[in-house]
């Protein structure tokens, strides 16, 4: 059983998160998959942010959904990386991709670019929405799925069950075996987030997680050697 290391949000311990900078340098690091954040601007890109404002990430302010591709075009998104769209992404590295839908509306954008381009096997799509999950899986045929949590009840691993999800993504800092161990049994996949530092590194591999979402390369080097 191999252990999936997830460049999470390209590699932002080393470079500008969710930028080309980022995600071209979690490539050039080996990492077995990229994550990346979704939301929809005014105009109907895809723009590739965490949060729902360009405040904390670039020199502007509001918004993205008040803000065209144009408009979102002219920040600067650290260290003269400018917001990029889902598609430069695409053609910009090679690597798996796993694409965390934030804003529930770009779920349709997402699946149009995934069945167009054929990205089923390519592309993983995850989200903190139980409906964005289940209603991606309607839209593109084929296309696996994780259902993000940070605060869970007991009934974690059927919500994943009823929308579909081949893969539950959880906090490690609230992960327990008990869970790992119910979804395991369910034929479902753990990923934990964020692991930074070698003893959350260890605890991923002692709870038996399957991969675990990290902001630096070295856990993945690290990765291959901890039991």
């Amino acid at each position: 059983m191999t252990f999936q290391t997830i460049g999470h949000r390209g590699v932002m311990g080393v470079a500008p998160e969710n930028t080309l900078r980022s995600f071209t340098q979690a490539e050039q690091a080996g990492m077995d998959a990229i994550e990346l954040d979704l939301h929809l601007s005014k105009d109907g890109a895809l723009a590739v942010m965490h949060d729902a404002t360009v405040d904390r990430t670039t020199d502007g302010t509001g918004l993205i959904a008040d803000m065209t591709l144009a408009e979102l075009r002219r920040l600067d998104a650290g260290q003269g990386e400018r917001v990029p769209v889902f598609e430069e992404v695409l053609d910009a590295v090679g690597s798996p991709l796993q694409a965390e839908i934030k804003d529930v509306a770009a779920a349709r954008a997402l699946a149009e670019v995934m069945v167009r381009r054929g990205l089923a096997g390519r592309v993983e799509v995850s989200s903190f929405h139980d409906e964005a999950v289940a209603g991606i899986a309607q839209l593109v045929p084929g296309v696996r799925t994780v259902l993000v949590a940070s605060r869970w009840g007991g009934d974690v691993v059927e919500r994943a069950k009823a929308v579909g999800a081949a893969t539950l993504a959880l906090n490690i800092r609230r992960l327990t075996l008990e869970v790992v161990e119910e979804a395991h049994a369910q034929n479902l996949r753990v990923i934990g987030w964020v692991v930074n530092t070698q003893d959350h590194l260890r605890l991923a591999r002692a709870l038996g997680l399957d991969g675990a979402t990290t902001d630096h390369p070295e856990i993945r080097r690290a990765g291959r050697f901890t039991a």
